[in-house]
Formats: C-alpha cells, structure tokens, sequence
C-alpha cells in the first residue's frame, strides 16, 4: 500500500459512493488505475465493506445503550457461546470482546427501556454465565464514525 492507495481510502472511506472517476480526479490518478487499486483493496481485505449508514432514531431505534459485561466463567466455550449469541442478537450493533473489569463491551440500540430490558432479560438473566452487567444509556451521539485514516 502506498500514499495513493491512503489517499483513495481517506475520500472513500467516507463516501464509498464516490466514482472511481472522481476518486482519480481527487488524487491524481485515471479512473483505469483507481479501480484497479480498489479492486485489490477490496481483494486483500483492506475494504472489508461498503455499507449504508442509516439514521437510528428515524428508524425508530432512538436509544443506544453501552453495555459493559461481566461473565461467570471465561473458558474458551463460553466466550464462544457469548460471542454467538451477541453476534445473533438484532439489537447489538457492536460487540468487544476486552481486557479490563469487563469482559465484553456492547453497543445496544432500542427503540426505549421496555426494549432494552427486554434484550436484557433474554440475554443477560436468561443467561447463567452472566455475572453481572452495567448499562449506561447514551444522552447524546457527539461522534460516531468508523473512520480509521
């Protein structure tokens, strides 16, 4: 990877909309060679995935809880069984698996508290390796960005 390819992903990164076109417009390279770069971004994993961002609160999931996770028993198979479970579950948007006082960090959305207590009924009480789990509901979004360079 070069400067180049960096710069093509500083511009697509946020906006993965942008032509291959404009993109070599933005840094100086032909569309041809813009599109050969992404295509093996894409290839060596680099651009893991293009997606939409969409608007929590006007699809109706104006709450983001983070949820911090203390489990029981940490052998490799409950940490696999709660990492399954965490990945299938609608309501988390993200799932850390961390150091520190808390095994697992969640970003929960719902659409209020009775949803939220809810997913943690069927998720946290329903289930015996969770010790203990500590939520702080977020008052306001100040940043959220996946934007890494």
């Amino acid at each position: 990877m070069d400067d180049k390819d960096l710069e093509i992903l500083t511009h697509f990164q946020s906006n993965a909309r942008l032509t291959a076109e404009t993109l070599g417009h933005e840094v100086g390279l032909s569309t041809p060679a813009v599109q050969k770069r992404l295509k093996r971004l894409r290839d060596t994993g680099v651009i893991e995935k293009e997606i939409a961002v969409l608007s929590p609160s006007k699809l109706g999931r104006s709450m983001t809880v983070i949820v911090q996770v203390m489990l029981e028993r940490e052998s490799r198979m409950h940490l696999d069984s709660f990492k399954r479970r965490m990945r299938s579950a609608p309501a988390v948007q993200q799932c850390y698996y961390t150091t520190g006082s808390a095994d697992f960090i969640l970003i929960v959305m719902v659409e209020d508290i009775n949803e939220y207590e809810a997913f943690t009924q069927e998720y946290f009480f329903d289930e015996s390796n969770v010790n203990k789990f500590v939520s702080s509901i977020v008052m306001d979004r100040v940043k959220v960005s996946l934007d890494i360079i």
